[in-house]
């Protein structure tokens, strides 16, 4: 598709020019602002296998330095208490957090303690969706988000995750065990893998329509400049031409007709909206952590935080950010300063990839209108047909507006996911070989 290939080189050359990582010899976050509300993000970098395609800041698990690596963490997050914050929710991402499943459960209860917490969303395994780890989640975790990525077999041992997280059959019955523990179980699927067919995404939502999850998360596959190599070797060359077609099929099957299994909460993020789900409690609020909330404070290392228009990058050594924080310090190894033009891209496509952009609002946060701040934008939308409602008052989005959104979405995290690169690049010796050799622990 023509427009898509011309937004994805439109967004590569901004997010490569304005998301550059520039020194700071900062070493504390900024304090809160009185009475914001805030959730906090943690990141726990170790993983069991290493996916080819994963950008994030990750490393194998060893006990002897996840064990410190939590502690530190925990002191961090008291660091966030003395500059004034305090935390409605948290989300914790990875690698995998589950991997230390007590330390886990004492950093979160620590974070109960010290702050008004109202519900905790972690990222997880499959292979975690077991005794002891739910009778611990139990409670201590609202939304618990599993990273399964496909059902099919040939897929999964393609990514390493065969041997160490089970089959898909093996998966989808630990699905409908975990279910009844959580309020939300996501069950989080990629599509457009350059060997998944047709026929593989169909079976894999057959399968999450017979999973029992609240909510399933269909994101594009998306890589960085520093993982591209290494996923084509494991996985194939990408393939962009067939993903419109792919996102039509997801996005039908889930969520098309007049009586759908799933209503779109986000544009890949689907929750059920059968007769069950409408006599359940409501379930917590976090569906994706950027989505619910503009800025967020981040811990631990490799996590970005996004406080008063900058993005602040924790060091993506693990032994350097120990060091910082047993010195009684925060380990910002670098910051991004955002223009008030960026600011309402990112605005423009949150919201839009929250289905509903509120003119009215956007006016009153950046003192122009939508079009005025942002004219090639919305001509350039305007000429695809990209709104179904292009009112005074609000834009929402036709079909291929959805698909135009989902390819700027897209295009931002592997921007984001650069910049975590120009972070990985600055790492030395046994952790730099660790990520950029063999893979294997030392």
């Amino acid at each position: 598709m023509l427009s898509e290939r011309i937004l994805s080189r439109l967004i590569h050359t901004m997010t490569k020019s304005h998301l550059a990582l520039n020194p700071t010899d900062e070493t504390m976050m900024p304090a809160a602002k009185p009475g914001q509300k805030y959730m906090l993000y943690m990141h726990v970098p170790f993983c069991e296998r290493l996916c080819p395609y994963c950008s994030f800041n990750r490393y194998p698990f060893r006990e002897d330095v996840a064990r410190p690596y939590f502690e530190n963490m925990r002191k961090e997050m008291m660091m966030l208490k003395d500059l004034g914050y305090d935390f409605e929710s948290i989300y914790v991402g990875g690698g995998t957090p589950t991997v230390m499943i007590d330390e886990l459960c004492e950093t979160l209860d620590l974070a109960r303690e010290n702050f008004s917490i109202r519900e905790v969303a972690s990222e997880t395994n499959p292979n975690h969706l077991t005794q002891p780890w739910l009778d611990k989640l139990k409670g201590r975790v609202q939304r618990l988000s599993v990273g399964v990525q496909s059902f099919d077999d040939d897929l999964l041992k393609q990514m390493d995750r065969y041997e160490k997280y089970g089959s898909g059959d093996v998966i989808l019955e630990r699905i409908a065990e975990a279910e009844s523990y959580f309020d939300s179980l996501n069950v989080d699927m990629i599509f457009n893998f350059p060997s998944q067919t047709e026929d593989v995404l169909m079976a894999d939502l057959e399968k999450i329509a017979l999973s029992g999850c609240r909510q399933t998360t269909f994101s594009p596959l998306y890589v960085s400049s520093a993982t591209t190599r290494k996923m084509a070797a494991t996985l194939g060359k990408m393939d962009y031409d067939r993903e419109y077609r792919y996102y039509q099929i997801l996005d039908g099957v889930l969520a098309g007709g007049d009586d759908p299994l799933f209503r779109r909460t986000t544009l890949w993020t689907f929750t059920r909206g059968d007769e069950r789900e409408k006599k359940r409690v409501e379930g917590p609020q976090i569906e994706e952590y950027q989505v619910n909330y503009d800025e967020y404070p981040a811990i631990g290392s490799g996590s970005i935080t996004h406080l008063n228009g900058c993005l602040y990058v924790n060091n993506f050594s693990i032994k350097d950010y120990n060091a910082a924080i047993e010195a009684g310090h925060m380990s910002i190894m670098g910051k991004t300063k955002m223009s008030k033009r960026d600011l309402m891209r990112y605005r423009f496509l949150l919201d839009l990839y929250k289905l509903r952009l509120d003119k009215r609002q956007f006016k009153r946060d950046f003192g122009c209108s939508v079009e005025a701040g942002l004219p090639m934008e919305m001509a350039f939308m305007r000429m695809n047909k990209a709104f179904e409602i292009d009112s005074s008052d609000e834009l929402t989005l036709t079909p291929i507006g959805r698909y135009l959104t989902v390819v700027m979405y897209r295009q931002f995290l592997s921007g984001m996911n650069n910049l975590r690169d120009q972070a990985r690049a600055a790492l030395k010796g046994p952790e730099r070989q660790l990520l950029f050799g063999d893979g294997s622990p030392a």
